[in-house]
């Protein structure tokens, strides 16, 4: 038995990630000028399926755990086999299209009034008995809000757009040989003199006009040369890994996601600590506002990379800053601020997701962007398994065992009073404060990548590495 739910637990995980990466993949390359958004809205959506099914486990299957089981096994593939066919590469927009703002606008309104309505129903099941029928038109509504984003490719195949002149052709959707200028429809090539200004960027050691030289005299074929790819240029894997900024990055994302991963696991033990009965509404406060970070973090990221040339790492800082904050509240169980301390590190937590994934796609490109994200990605279980589980676990048990005697089951005996988690955020704080000076040198560092990426407002697509 042990056997065969490790072998469905990795098959179901693996396949998890399968998704996701091909999810993430498809659509970053499909919407390449707005890398943020979309990665707020894909990780958002991610966020609110733990409590879509919770929903679905709860009124449709009575909390069977056979038959709800049985429904991922069948209906999730089901599903997956009759959509892959829609999931796949396009012609991305060649500059600011207004329909597709538009698009991303109605997606993200859709997305918060879900998780408006599935936070209200929660609560509202937690404090009153609601009657099966009412459940399921719940339930309807749920669903209705869900499915709402298909709206957008029935009003495209029902009333198609005529194609423009100066769209990009097919032949070089996620080509780097072509670039926006400055948010308008217009495409030039890379080696035109009005782009060879933007090579400058990186602060090379070789002579400006010598390398355009070069790169012209490649381009035309009398040299061929190959060098190593640029911040911003596309990366393979093992190019990405001996740069400094990969690692900062990681860094900063697994102080981010792996304290905050470590409140998640432990919530309901930390309401316990603090004379909360009943927890549950802790989760459902936690997964709203996760989810509000990682929308919100996309969109606000968007908005100040394109109007300042912000780096978007400046996000993470920002919400490490006041992760440390939280952390010495939580350490001193300050009355009355669980409630709102939790909800302020959903959002913190949240922004982690959506800031990461663009800026990996930025820094380092979209060749291999499946494999660096997904590398970076091991940042969360890795969190979870220094801060949770040899952290947090140890130092509960030890204070519960000092509490009621040596000897006892752990799960049998719930530890009271702030000394119970105490030493664990004293010393996430303190990997928050190392995570904080990291996040500050990254976004040093790529201050200038940024602002050549998106000089003029728009994202233009820099110089490929191959030759």
């Amino acid at each position: 038995m042990v056997l065969q739910l490790w072998f469905a637990l990795a098959v179901a995980t693996n396949s998890c990630a399968w998704l996701s990466t091909a999810i993430l993949v498809t659509n970053m390359r499909n919407f390449p000028v707005s890398r943020g958004t979309v990665a707020g809205i894909l990780k958002g959506y991610s966020g609110l399926s733990a409590a879509v099914f919770t929903q679905i486990y709860s009124v449709v299957f009575h909390n069977s755990s056979s038959k709800f089981l049985l429904f991922l096994a069948i209906g999730i593939p089901a599903l997956c086999f009759s959509t892959m066919f829609l999931v796949r590469p396009c012609t991305p927009a060649s500059g600011d299209d207004s329909a597709e703002k538009g698009h991303f606008l109605f997606i993200q309104g859709a997305s918060v009034a879900m998780g408006l309505y599935i936070l209200a129903t929660t609560l509202l099941d937690n404090f009153i008995h609601i009657r099966d029928s009412v459940s399921y038109a719940l339930l309807a509504v749920m669903i209705l809000l869900l499915l709402a984003p298909l709206v957008i490719p029935i009003k495209m195949t029902l009333c198609p757009r005529k194609a423009s002149s100066t769209e990009i052709p097919e032949e070089h959707v996620g080509s780097t040989d072509y670039l926006v200028q400055d948010g308008k429809d217009n495409v030039e090539p890379l080696l035109s003199s009005s782009s060879a200004s933007g090579l400058g960027s990186f602060n090379d050691v070789v002579d400006g006009s010598a390398e355009v030289a070069m790169l012209l005299a490649e381009g035309e074929g009398a040299v061929r040369k190959k060098r190593r790819p640029k911040r911003g240029e596309d990366f393979k894997f093992t190019e990405a890994l001996v740069k400094a900024d990969y690692w900062l990055l990681f860094f900063v994302y697994f102080v981010g996601v792996g304290t905050g991963v470590t409140v998640l696991n432990n919530l309901a033990q930390i309401g316990i600590a603090q004379g909360m009965e009943d927890t549950t509404i802790l989760l459902s406060l936690f997964s709203f506002f996760n989810f509000v970070g990682r929308l919100g973090g996309g969109v606000v990221s968007e908005y100040f990379v394109r109007t300042k040339t912000i780096p978007r790492t400046i996000w993470m800082t920002c919400t490490q800053i006041i992760m440390i904050f939280l952390y010495l509240v939580f350490a001193y169980a300050i009355k009355g601020t669980l409630y709102p301390a939790i909800a302020v590190l959903g959002i913190c937590y949240g922004v982690q997701f959506s800031i990461v994934i663009p800026t990996v796609s930025e820094l380092f490109g979209l060749k291999d962007f499946g494999l660096l994200s997904n590398f970076m990605a091991l940042g969360n279980p890795l969190g979870a398994f220094l801060f949770s589980a040899l952290l947090a676990g140890h130092i509960y048990d030890n204070e519960a065992a000092k509490q009621h005697g040596v000897g006892l089951i752990a799960s049998s005996v719930a530890c009271m009073g702030p000394n119970c988690f105490k030493l664990t955020f004293f010393t996430l704080a303190g990997v928050c404060i190392a995570g904080t000076i990291s996040s500050i040198i990254l976004t040093i560092r790529i201050k200038p990548v940024y602002q050549m990426l998106y000089a003029g407002g728009s994202f233009k697509l820099p110089q490929t590495s191959g030759h």
